[in-house]
């Protein structure tokens, strides 16, 4: 029998109880993997936006076929079930939602990944509620490492083509003395006459071309004489002829129709017996830029007038998207000053709300009215702003003009956070030259998440956005904000905010004008702290300044942005400290002269960010008992 487009099938491949049948109460859960087969039609409108799908491989019935590996958490008493489906996207195939927003931060990462344990669940708050969760592969080459998960698409036979790979090693790459340099696709000609490797300390200097190198397999490269090491932070670029192509845009399409077709099939679904009211999607990083691109493709259509998820939160993606819906796509990379900045990553439109593009003269928006437009929140970090030209997404392209609000989408700035600045966080430096910055995002999102479900299930307004304006003066150009940065003894800073721009080819390392598109970071405050967006307790009531830049502290990059990183720069301890580092920043003791008034101005931040719904009761709680513990050191 010849079957549609859409899901067939979902095969089980395992069905345990999650965590020994713990009750986190809404009774225990159960812990499902499966496979989840599909196929698109390249005939299908909504299919349209998916490159190489015309060209693929297709079955009988004229579809190209794909699997996906899937893992659900759902109650096992269908009567507590609450009808919320939570899609986590996953990370490089990593499940993201209970280390970065719900405190299971605390397990090695393979518990996490495995997600087996009460622990890897952390405060477990979409557990107590009766919440089934979704987490499917949709990277082809998603590392294995720790259960990470896959979508299986179809090779497109004898395409070949020019790629580049870029290596640093010690950031991106690690260790950094591995002996050879992965690449991301088959080499289809070894000849080394035909592939061209070059260094550079930085992505301003001329690269210089390397000859001593050769092929360690079809999938890696190697320097000469054999032992040598490629050098810690430098930027390698690596131009090759290759195979293994895939339409690796057929990933959202197949998110598309497997979270419908949980959504809404019956026989076959696994979720068959439990109510299914409304669905949800949650992405971090590279999975939020993934949330971003979805949109962008129109494939929040489940067809039928039907939403695929009817809300959508997109966390740390800044202005950008993923690099995979072109030919031989690396969705991997991640763009910053240093790193990746040659791969596309931002491209118009930027923001959710029409906007005109200065370079192309055409107007659009991520969001354009369609009835199957989800209700979006974006959050971002400080990083983001230095770095992925989050500013965007609430501006005009050329930076000069605040757009107007959506109903249906709201921006959220978590000041002084760093990319990565979720629970657990420290200050090791790793790379950096300052102390790194440990403010967490992730009680904002609980708040934010609870927020976005009120709003959809119950027509609750969530908390109005929350960004740095020009119409107040705390979105500046960058030169602006570090020239009122404080004259801190020690510190470094730096030169300039990322630029934003197309990347016109790729291959070749092209880039278009860097003029046009104008990224501003927040205005800051007398110690440095970040105006214009949420300030969490441990940045309302600071005990040193927080940022979402910092520097290499490696020879020859100490003026270049440190990946994601951020930085913390603790105040004194008291006046006669300050005075002898001659900082001008008040100490600790002039701030908080007792334990109680400390204590005290946490429990008043606190209050005032519950009561904006900017955080948990529960963890206004959390950060009291803190405080009333005593000064942190």
């Amino acid at each position: 029998m010849t079957q549609g487009p859409g899901i067939h099938v979902f095969e089980i491949t395992a069905a345990e109880s999650f965590a020994e049948g713990q009750d986190f109460g809404a009774g225990p859960y159960q812990r499902l993997a499966g496979i989840a087969r599909g196929a698109l039609n390249p005939a299908d409108p909504r299919n349209a936006g998916i490159a190489d799908l015309d060209i693929a491989p297709r079955n009988a019935a004229g579809l190209v076929e794909y699997a996906v590996e899937v893992v659900i958490l759902r109650p096992a008493d269908t009567a507590r079930a609450n009808g919320r489906l939570l899609y986590d996207v996953t990370n490089r195939g990593r499940k993201m939602l209970f280390a970065a927003v719900y405190e299971g931060h605390g397990v090695p990462p393979a518990e996490q990944n495995g997600l087996r344990s009460a622990a890897a669940a952390g405060n477990a708050i979409p557990l107590r509620q009766g919440t089934t969760l979704i987490w499917s592969g949709w990277d082809p080459e998603a590392p294995r490492a720790n259960e990470g998960l896959r979508i299986e698409l179809p090779l497109l036979e004898g395409i070949t083509g020019k790629v580049r790979d870029e290596f640093i090693f010690g950031t991106r790459i690690t260790p950094a003395d591995r002996p050879t340099a992965p690449l991301s696709y088959k080499v289809a000609d070894p000849d080394p006459a035909k592939a061209k490797l070059t260094i550079r300390r930085t992505r301003d200097a001329a690269p210089q071309t390397i000859t001593a190198w050769e092929y360690a397999g079809p999938r890696a490269i190697r320097l000469l004489p054999e032992g040598t090491t490629f050098t810690p932070g430098s930027i390698y670029d690596f131009i090759y002829p290759a195979t293994g192509a895939r339409p690796l845009g057929m990933a959202y399409a197949a998110t598309r129709d497997l979270i419908a077709f949980l959504r809404h099939a019956g026989a076959g679904n696994p979720l068959e017996d439990l109510r299914r009211r409304h669905a949800y999607a949650i992405g971090i990083s590279q999975a939020g830029r993934f949330l971003r691109h979805f949109l962008d493709l129109g494939m929040n259509d489940a067809g039928e007038g039907r939403r695929v998820f009817d809300g959508v939160l997109c966390h740390i993606a800044g202005a950008g998207r993923v690099f995979i819906n072109d030919r031989f796509g690396q969705p991997d990379r991640t763009a910053c000053r240093h790193e990746d900045h040659l791969f596309p990553e931002v491209w118009f439109p930027m923001a959710a709300a029409p906007a005109t593009d200065p370079i192309s003269g055409r107007r659009d928006g991520l969001l354009r009215g369609a009835p199957t437009d989800p209700k979006l929140m974006e959050v971002n970090t400080s990083t983001e702003y230095w770095q992925k030209g989050a500013s965007l997404i609430h501006t005009t392209p050329d930076g000069r003009a605040d757009l107007p609000a959506l109903p249906n989408a709201r921006q959220y700035f978590v000041a002084g956070t760093k990319h990565g600045g979720r629970s657990g966080a420290t200050t090791a430096r790793g790379n950096a030259f300052h102390l790194n910055n440990p403010h967490s995002a992730s009680p904002l999102l609980r708040a934010l998440q609870a927020a976005m479900e009120e709003w959809v299930e119950q027509g609750v307004e969530p908390p109005p956005s929350q960004v740095p304006r020009l119409a107040d003066g705390t979105l500046l150009p960058a030169e602006v904000a570090l020239a009122a940065f404080p004259a801190i003894p020690g510190t470094r800073r730096p030169r300039c905010a990322t630029p934003i721009a197309p990347v016109t080819d790729w291959v070749v390392g092209e880039r278009g004008p860097e003029d046009a598109w104008r990224p501003l970071v927040p205005a800051v405050d007398e110690d440095g702290n970040e105006l214009g967006g949420v300030r969490l307790p441990d940045l309302a009531v600071p005990r040193g300044t927080h940022t979402g830049w910092n520097l290499y502290a490696a020879e020859g990059l100490e003026a270049e942005l440190c990946d994601r990183e951020g930085s913390f720069l603790p105040f004194a301890v008291d006046e006669a400290a300050r005075q002898a580092a001659d900082d001008p920043r008040p100490s600790l003791a002039a701030r908080y002269p007792t334990p109680a008034s400390y204590a005290a101005a946490v429990r008043a931040a606190c209050d005032r960010l519950t009561a904006a719904r900017l955080l948990l009761p529960e963890d206004a709680a959390g950060f009291v008992a803190v405080a009333e513990a005593g000064l942190p050191a």
